[in-house]
């Protein structure tokens, strides 16, 4: 094989341009290895491990550049390095960004009118340059994970006192003012305003709003652990008050992993004190509370449909009833019980979260690399057990890697491997649309749901795949194309991650019976 490794000093990219090149690279033809990235400890690790590590690797700096390629053939070698040359210079930079125009400094994005910053850069390196950006008066919007928890608190608090937002770390989903960051899917103006960690569970939410013909003012992110004891809601209530002060905003809605206690009444007593009624969906609780101006609900699905039902002034109701539940569990099994366990695979965490809450209430215990419950934590990622479900945008699977929401074709393998497992019977998984996601994530599924029903059928067992589709018709992907694309492989699509736990619940327990 012919390898080449390439240091180029002083050469700062972001990550999700790097992850995104480098897959690209990655299906060239006559290519083996490739990566490029920013030479942080990580992707130094890496490239031990892919046999690409020199003295001038050990002596770069995480603002270098390392291009490091395996490749058939010298002239493959030489294709690669002209494709990664096109897409780093700055006119294809330019080209490639449509409307988007490049500043040569933070001031001079400022005095062009710019509100905010948008970072995604190496962890150790996010909160100096949130700093910079708040010192400049900008909101941050903050990609980037592997923030430290002090940092986090530290930039927040200086946000706090300028009155600006710190959307983040490791922040997925933001949309404001209509204007999408990150990961986000197309949705109508309204006048729901979110407050969320920001990631799958606020695009489900703000696909069902869309869905249900409403729509939204902002979706402010906070990240996952702002409602911790050491960062005290600091972004939620900064959020919130601002979602109180907009004139647009009918509704506010809150979502979070579960919530320091203290953090916890914080929040909903500042939701008491507004003027504006409330929808609060905490995960790992049932919902059901009802505090007058503040609704608490069961589920990503539920938070939206009230949001919506109080906009409205209409008795809303959940998109799948629990006899079209029953009806698609008898459709799915044909009255046989179902033997076997689930196996979820979701690129999106709180989806993931979502069903662990749900099947645990159930009195099904499910094994996860990010269970609340310590006996439930799997011992290794790589190996499944009883019934299981992943995280698999979690840092444990991204480290070096795109997240799988930018490639979801990462999954296939694990996937694969779950439906060869004998006692598996059930592959639940998540597909999500929206702007900056994979342009094609169902057709890339496709072709591994219908593999994992070749396996099955050859084996002589039963395997039920399950899709939660999250997006709306205004997403580049289609939404409708997608959800034909996998009924077409033999997977059943549902809309609500919340009906989807349900179903599996249905089919788990009705094997229990049988």
């Amino acid at each position: 094989m012919f390898k080449r490794i390439t240091v180029r000093y002083n050469s700062y990219y972001d990550s999700v341009t790097l992850m995104s090149l480098t897959q690209e690279i990655q299906k060239l033809p006559g290519i083996r290895e490739a990566l490029v990235g920013m030479a942080t400890d990580l992707n130094k690790e890496s490239l031990k491990g892919m046999g690409f590590y020199t003295p001038e690797v050990e002596k770069a700096a995480a603002t270098d550049l390392l291009i490091a390629l395996g490749a058939e053939s010298e002239e493959a070698l030489y294709e690669a390095e002209e494709l990664i040359e096109e897409k780093l210079s700055p006119r294809v930079r330019s080209r490639a960004a449509g409307q988007a125009e490049i500043y040569n400094s933070l001031e001079e994005a400022v005095l062009e009118g710019a509100g905010i910053a948008a970072i995604s850069v190496p962890g150790v390196y996010a909160a100096r340059e949130a700093r910079k950006a708040l010192e400049h008066g900008l909101h941050v919007f903050l990609f980037s994970d592997n923030v430290s928890l002090e940092e986090e608190v530290m930039v927040k608090k200086l946000a706090q006192e300028k009155g600006l937002l710190v959307m983040g770390p490791d922040c997925g989903t933001a949309v404001i003012g209509g204007l999408g960051l990150g990961f986000a899917n197309k949705v109508r103006a309204g006048h729901i305003g979110i407050v969320a960690a920001a990631g799958t569970g606020l695009q489900q939410v703000l696909t069902v709003i869309d869905r249900l013909g409403e729509g939204v003012t902002h979706a402010i992110g906070t990240g996952g652990r702002d409602l911790r004891q050491e960062v005290g809601g600091i972004t939620t209530s900064l959020a919130l008050e601002m979602l109180e002060q907009d004139e647009n905003t009918k509704v506010k809605v809150v979502i979070s992993k579960p919530p320091a206690p203290e953090v916890r009444e914080k929040v909903v007593r500042a939701l008491e004190e507004g003027t504006k009624p409330a929808v609060v969906c905490f995960m790992g609780e049932m919902g059901g509370e009802d505090r007058g101006k503040v609704k608490f609900a069961g589920s990503l699905e539920e938070a939206a449909v009230l949001a919506c039902s109080i906009v409205s002034g209409k008795e809303g109701s959940l998109y799948y009833q629990e006899k079209d539940i029953e009806e698609l569990a008898r459709e799915l099994t044909g009255g046989r019980p179902v033997r076997g366990y689930l196996r979820g695979l979701y690129c999106g965490g709180t989806l993931c979260d979502e069903t662990l809450t749900f099947l645990a209430h159930k009195g099904i215990p499910v094994y996860s690399n990010v269970a609340w419950e310590p006996e439930l934590l799997l011992k290794s990622p790589e190996e499944s057990r009883a019934h299981s479900c992943l995280d698999l945008g979690d840092d444990y699977f991204t480290r070096g890697r795109p997240h799988p929401m930018l490639e979801p074709g990462l999954r296939v393998p694990r996937y694969l491997k779950e439906a060869q497992d004998e006692e598996v019977a059930i592959l639940l998984f998540d597909v999500v649309l929206g702007f900056g996601c994979h342009p094609d994530p169902a057709g890339v599924t496709a072709e591994a749901v219908r593999e994992a029903a070749r396996i099955a059928r050859q084996a002589g067992r039963q395997l039920i795949q399950i899709a939660v589709l999250v997006g709306t018709e205004g997403d580049p992907q289609g939404l409708r194309e997608q959800e034909k694309v996998l009924r077409e492989a033999g997977a059943t699509v549902l809309y609500s991650n919340y009906a989807a736990a349900q179903l599996v619940a249905r089919l788990i327990q009705g094997s229990l019976s049988g």
